[in-house]
């Protein structure tokens, strides 16, 4: 069944976040009518303000990407908050989404809640095949619980959710907080600091031996628009590139786009992380046409423009 877009109420959570922004943006060119909530206004951990959103704003359709989430060194430093306000969010807001007989619910997962040791390319049946990565197990379990919660839901109450596992995302508008970025704007900064102060080395994290999968958000977007226009399954899907490069080749491609000339010097005694982390994306590409459009080296080309002409500036 396909859920138009077009003059539907929409409730986008998380909407002025990294992801949220773009997913806005791509569901406005849809035709969608989308209202963001502010935590300040809708304290999604609390169900009273989570049915007052409800009640206010009466969506026939809500996605929800508010989280609670770091890096490696947020994750270590707040598992207790980063599981309970995922948890508490994501069960307040399927629960008035029940209530309230909403037509699509989306409701975006994190690659996160893999197993430690899932084979390349990680595949949606792996998802129970054992304890994700410790430094950030406290956020993908309480991911992970919703996605049983959904599908219970669906099951019980008929509730039409759908649940995305978006992998590693990058992009224009990204965090590059010092405290609390992902890898990319981490090492996109610390290399363009270093060059513009003549700096002879920076520090890198782990050994570099560790791989990721990262996907450009314009591409993440557009596959929220078309999971909630064509998905009505309640399996989970992954929302990835298709394509593995390990840290130390990334930082050497970000070495080059950024001018950074110095050495790199690995800290083996920081956490590496999961050791290697690629989707498969079958299921996307057959259940809803969904593939991505942009090379890594292209969006982080990208990526590096946008942060040299705005977000530097902030």
């Amino acid at each position: 069944m396909t859920t138009q877009l077009a003059d539907k109420r929409v409730v986008i959570t998380g909407g002025a976040g990294f992801l949220g922004r773009h997913v806005v943006a791509e569901f406005v060119k849809r035709g969608a009518d989308v209202f963001v909530p502010r935590r300040a206004d809708y304290d999604l951990t609390d169900m009273t303000a989570t049915r007052q959103l409800f009640a206010d704003t009466r969506p026939e359709i809500l996605v929800h990407l508010a989280a609670a989430v770091g890096g490696i060194g947020a994750n270590i430093e707040n598992p207790g908050r980063f599981f309970y306000a995922n948890m508490a969010m994501g069960m307040n807001v399927i629960e008035q989404s029940r209530i309230s007989g909403i037509e699509k619910l989306v409701v975006a997962g994190t690659v996160c809640s893999y197993p430690k040791f899932t084979p390349v390319p990680f595949r949606e049946e792996d998802l129970w095949n054992g304890y994700p990565e410790e430094t950030n197990a406290p956020y993908g379990v309480a991911k992970k619980a919703l996605m049983v919660m959904m599908d219970a839901y669906r099951t019980q109450y008929g509730l039409n959710g759908v649940y995305l596992l978006p992998v590693n995302l990058y992009g224009p508008g990204d965090n590059f907080d010092k405290a609390s970025s992902h890898v990319i704007p981490a090492l996109m900064r610390k290399m363009l600091e270093a060059a513009d102060t003549g700096a002879d080395h920076i520090d890198v994290w782990g050994t570099g031996v560790a791989s990721r999968e990262f996907l450009y958000v314009d591409d993440a977007a557009r596959a929220f628009a078309l999971a909630t226009e064509r998905l009505d399954r309640p399996e989970p899907v992954n929302i990835g590139s298709g394509h593995e490069v390990t840290i130390k080749e990334l930082v050497h491609l970000l070495a080059d786009l950024t001018g950074f000339e110095g050495e790199i010097r690995w800290d083996p005694t920081k956490p590496d992380g999961q050791p290697r982390r690629m989707l498969d994306t079958t299921r996307a590409k057959e259940w809803f046409g969904f593939e991505a459009e942009v090379p890594l080296e292209e969006g982080l080309r990208r990526t590096l423009e946008w942060w040299k002409a705005e977000g530097s500036r902030g």
